[in-house]
């Protein structure tokens, strides 16, 4: 059995820093105590198991969550992720983060968060398939288009958000396309979904260069993680003229000080199932990556990245965070200290809950939007966003982590006074 795994340091407890960010914005607000109170809460929390039978003919138990924090502004939206990691204090942190980032681009979702305790490299399609439809099986009176809408995050991919979404419908007796987003195109996904999460971070990131006056034509990138967003990122990074210098994944990282050629990097990482070893960069350990020299550093894999262990270290000119929750408070005082400005994830990598709002719209309506049209509403809502959180980062004289959650936290807490308490 498949037991909730537990953190061992105070330093990478995800739901103790978001509760700590949360209490310090109200303060900054002045928001009154019922407010904040109700902030602080979770909707809803579930937790379930979740038995499959393996290959082998064997019945394995895996825990499955799904932790729904506040529907003030609409739905509950947020990924599913598959990691061994997974447990109960990330998914409640990482629910609470996406209402922030749902709200700073203005996108009318409350937040939401979800996951299998299992490692997807470990199993097979069939298993991965029998453990997620159990999971949705279990999830099925709590999730709809309406309350709570599921998407891919680590772990999880269009495949396993198409099982997803065929579980609901067979529950419910009839083809609900708008229960998931991220779903393969045939069957209601949209266009431009696969790099929306890497384009939103170009976006922000050419945005707060210019509004720095920092940007200019061959700066030095470096990326942490080359999955989905960091595969994404690097990509349209060096089409939009940015040099990638270095790259890393779980096995390992290459680098090239003249820029590393991505397309190829891609290829040779789709066929090895690494970066390193890539013959056209030189070989660095994993996470020697966060400490070179560059103009920007884009954490892009999990949580807990870069602490007060390593941001002493850190030589980037610039933080971009394309991961949830990569900097802890430790490193981000240390940052502060030291005028490395942070980017955080609720605007930084919002293009992902952004274009999954636009796949629900189409969905919805059964009416489709070409690629075109997708990227340029989607840079219009993230340079608004940008926008409206430098204003209040320049006018209040506050980190762009600050900013953000001010923005988003008032938003929210602006519905949830509007609306009242119920009865």
């Amino acid at each position: 059995m498949h037991l909730p795994h537990q953190r061992e340091h105070e330093e990478f407890h995800p739901l103790g820093m978001a509760q700590r960010q949360l209490r310090e914005s109200v303060e900054r607000l002045g928001l009154p105590d019922e407010i904040h109170a109700k902030l602080a809460h979770f909707k809803r929390i579930v937790v379930v198991a979740v038995p499959a039978r393996m290959d082998n003919g064997c019945l394995e138990v895996f825990t499955g969550y799904r932790v729904q924090h506040s529907m003030e502004r609409g739905p509950c939206k947020g990924g599913m992720r598959y990691h061994p990691a997974v447990d109960l204090d990330e998914v409640c942190a990482l629910a609470m983060l996406r209402t922030w980032k749902a709200a700073v681009v203005n996108i009318p979702y409350g937040g939401a968060k979800g996951g299998v305790d299992c490692d997807p490299q470990q199993l097979s399609r069939g298993e991965l398939e029998r453990i997620t439809r159990r999971f949705t099986s279990e999830l099925v009176e709590v999730i709809g288009p309406e309350k709570d809408i599921p998407a891919p995050d680590v772990g999880t991919d269009a495949e396993v958000m198409a099982w997803m979404m065929d579980t609901y419908s067979m529950n419910r007796g009839f083809v609900v396309p708008g229960v998931v987003t991220g779903k393969p195109l045939a069957i209601g996904g949209s266009a431009g979904r696969s790099d929306a999460t890497g384009r939103g971070c170009v976006c922000i990131l050419e945005q707060a260069l210019a509004a720095m006056e920092r940007l200019r034509p061959g700066l030095k990138v470096v990326i942490q993680g080359f999955g989905k967003v960091g595969r994404a990122t690097a990509r349209l990074a060096a089409q939009a003229g940015f040099r990638v210098v270095a790259v890393s994944d779980v096995c390992g990282a290459t680098q090239n000080p003249h820029g590393l050629d991505i397309a190829k990097l891609e290829a040779y990482a789709e066929e090895h199932g690494t970066v390193a070893g890539f013959p056209e960069g030189e070989d660095l350990e994993r996470d020697q990556v966060l400490l070179l020299p560059c103009d920007v550093l884009i954490p892009a894999a999990l949580e807990g990245a870069l602490t007060g262990d390593n941001a002493e270290q850190v030589q980037a000119k610039l933080i971009l965070e394309a991961a949830n929750g990569p900097t802890t408070g430790e490193a981000e005082a240390i940052f502060a200290e030291r005028c490395i400005p942070v980017v955080p994830d609720i605007l930084a990598n919002a293009g992902g809950v952004t274009i999954s709002y636009f796949e629900w719209v189409q969905d919805l309506q059964a009416y489709f939007w070409s690629e075109e049209e997708i990227h340029q509403k989607l840079y219009q809502v993230m340079t608004q966003a940008f926008g409206d959180v430098y204003c209040i980062s320049e006018e209040k004289k506050l980190t762009l982590r600050q900013a953000a959650l001010d923005l988003a936290i008032g938003r929210v807490a602006e519905a949830q006074a509007l609306r009242g308490i119920y009865p």
